[in-house]
């Protein structure tokens, strides 16, 4: 279950627009330096170029472990806010495509829910440098999550 702190923390930050006391709450956002800001209705991830975050020093590109996991943390993040979940999002499956190198620069990234059941989610994730049109990588991502109510059940099975 989620805390009523997180949940009213969550909530202010997307009311007030300013994400950084939430990603501060995520050792991994900071160490790979994520940042998020509202765009419009929706949201917009950015990992700034670092070179820590450097996996092919030739290219130089990013590490494809970096790439992911800012575009797995963007997606659960996406959940956390866009949700009714009472619980942080548990990542089922991640799958990701490769499309082109990430070279070091600033990359973004912007989530899609496609279908919310009531109990697994899956999102799609898109992640580019510079032209939105010209993605480096896209995942898809399915979270469980746990629905407001409780399902009720009468100890019996389900009738066919």
């Amino acid at each position: 279950m989620m805390d009523a702190a997180l949940r009213q923390q969550l909530n202010q930050a997307h009311a007030k627009g300013d994400y950084r006391p939430l990603l501060a709450l995520i050792p991994y956002a900071g160490l790979i330096g994520i940042e998020c800001q509202r765009q419009g209705d929706d949201l917009l991830f950015r990992l700034p170029a670092s070179p820590d975050n450097v996996g092919n020093p030739l290219l130089p590109a990013l590490h494809g472990g970096v790439i992911a996991g800012f575009m797995e943390l963007a997606a659960e993040l996406y959940l956390l806010i866009y949700s009714d979940s009472v619980s942080i999002p548990k990542i089922i499956d991640f799958s990701i495509d490769y499309l082109r190198a990430g070279h070091l620069r600033d990359t973004y990234a912007q989530c899609q829910l496609w279908r919310q059941g009531r109990r697994v989610t899956n999102v799609a994730v898109t992640a580019w440098q510079g032209e939105s049109q010209e993605p480096i990588a896209t995942a898809r991502a399915h979270f469980k999550i746990e629905p407001q109510k409780p399902l009720k059940s009468s100890g019996q099975p389900p009738s066919a």
